[in-house]
């Protein structure tokens, strides 16, 4: 395989030896090796930054529409012509296979396109006289320099759901990534400062330090973080000192609910192969099976029959559904939840342990016999684990569902229209799928209630996230 492209003036500035007192390692998970070494930034540099993008939208927040479409659909553009480039950091630094990487740049580019189109088309109340003798209009208007601090599990999508709309916006943007995983975002904003004004897209590759820098920073004014829920809460709680809008998309817990009428062989399928994409490192994944309790043995065997044949395995390899877990501290994390619900009473169908090979793998792992209030489900694995429950009827069922304190996406699988119309209303979730799951419309909004934020991404909807109105009434020299 060709090496990992590494190379350029913005890798060459945050790349250090690895004894440097500032160095962190950046991991391959599917083997645990050193991939690269490079540098945290401190507090100075992080202003450096956020004066770099307040100079810069001086004339960036001042662009039309139709100027900041064209630059999105370049970096569309360039994406797409290195795609394979990133797609290979991707799947290096965080582990998945290579054919899922190459799926995610192509869909980037979308979002990019997307958000390019959706900038020329602005909705507002219309123009016109509410008051006797005075013309009202509104405008939406940049906020100015936002800060956007993005995960370890999707780097560059999640990354491009906050840039995309926060530059067609009008704003300019200091991004911080994950330290685990900076890489591709690196790639990408070094590419994109061959497309944008100097100034207009800063990076900034550090830890929780430098985040608080920024959230604290009195001229950021918004900050948008994916990430845990005590992480938002934090981010929250400081940004108040300062006044700043605060955008969270934080856990999930994900109920997949299937009642007896629904295709059941199609359900299991369907469900058990979305559940362990990405080693289940996605805050909308179907982690809570929860079933009518008629269908609950015919649906739970053909549930297993699909996990039994999903191989975990290395990046490379085309016959891997999912690769390893982000870190051997998450591999941990993940053992911890599965022997504390085994010690609780949880039976083990599937999996339940790490496999023994280089790197931080996990098998798919399916837990029966839990109750509401365990552990397993009520906080957040964020891994290969599922649990499948049972549940006598509809009330029950979507008590179970509701039953926790996130509430970011779930599914309904049902061929009843009362039964699924019913649930898509009552399910309290940011996003509800019929006879799907894991399913993502650019068009449509993302977001979560509860535990698991606020704010929406994606849609036209995220550009307002990064917008700000302002009512104009003028009155008239004659009535």
């Amino acid at each position: 395989m060709p090496a990992l492209p590494l190379n350029g003036p913005l890798f060459d500035h945050w790349r250090t030896t690895p004894d440097a007192e500032s160095a962190f390692a950046v991991l391959n998970p599917a083997t645990g090796e050193v991939i690269t070494s490079l540098r945290k930034a401190d507090a100075e540099e992080v202003d450096a930054a956020v004066a770099k993008a307040t100079a810069a939208f001086e004339t960036w927040g001042r662009t039309t529409p139709a100027e900041r479409s064209a630059a999105l659909l370049a970096l569309a553009d360039g994406l797409e012509a290195a795609g394979e480039d990133f797609a290979r950091l991707e799947s290096a630094n965080v582990g998945k296979p290579l054919a899922q990487a190459r799926e995610e740049i192509a869909y980037d580019a979308d979002v990019l396109r997307f958000m390019a189109g959706a900038v020329r088309v602005p909705h507002a109340m219309a123009t016109g006289e509410y008051l006797p003798g005075r013309t009202s209009l509104v405008r939406r208007d940049p906020l100015g320099v936002v800060g956007l601090i993005t995960p370890w599990n999707y780097p560059l999508m999640e990354a491009l759901w906050k840039l995309a709309p926060a530059l067609a916006a009008g704003n300019t943007v200091v991004i911080k990534p994950a330290t685990v995983t900076p890489l591709s975002t690196v790639l990408f904003t070094q590419m994109a400062q061959e497309v944008l004004p100097e100034g207009v897209l800063n990076l900034v590759v550090g830890d929780r330090t430098a985040g608080q820098v920024m959230v604290d920073h009195p001229d950021i004014r918004l900050v948008s973080l994916t990430g845990d829920g005590a992480t938002g809460k934090k981010v929250a709680a400081s940004a108040a000192a300062t006044l700043k809008r605060v955008h969270l998309e934080l856990g999930g817990k994900g109920p997949a609910v299937v009642f007896a009428d629904a295709q059941l062989e199609t359900a299991a399928t369907e469900l058990a192969q979305t559940a362990f994409l990405n080693a289940g490192q996605d805050c909308s994944q179907p982690c809570r099976v929860i079933v009518e309790d008629s269908a609950y043995e015919a649906f739970t065997a053909a549930y297993l029959k699909t996990v039994a044949g999903l191989a975990c395995g290395a990046p490379d390899d085309e016959d891997s559904h999912f690769g390893p877990v982000i870190s051997q501290r998450h591999l941990e994390s993940v053992e911890g939840f599965v022997e504390r619900a085994r010690a609780a009473g949880a039976t083990v169908l599937a999996g339940g342990r790490r496999i023994d090979r280089p790197g931080f793998f996990h098998e798919p792992t399916v837990l029966t016999d839990v109750r509401q209030d365990d552990e397993i489900i009520q906080s957040e694995v964020f891994g290969p684990v599922v649990t499948i429950q049972r549940a006598a009827d509809d009330e029950e069922i979507l008590a179970m569902a509701n039953g926790v304190e996130y509430g970011l996406a779930a599914s309904v699988w049902t061929s009843d229209v009362d039964r699924a119309l019913r649930f898509t209303r009552d399910l309290a979730f940011g996003t509800v799928w019929l006879n799907q799951h894991l399913v993502v419309a650019n068009e449509m909004p993302f977001g979560g209630f509860g535990q698991s934020g606020y704010g929406k991404e994606l849609s036209a909807h995220a550009i307002d996230e990064y917008s700000q109105v302002k009512h104009i009434m003028l009155k008239a020299a004659h009535g």
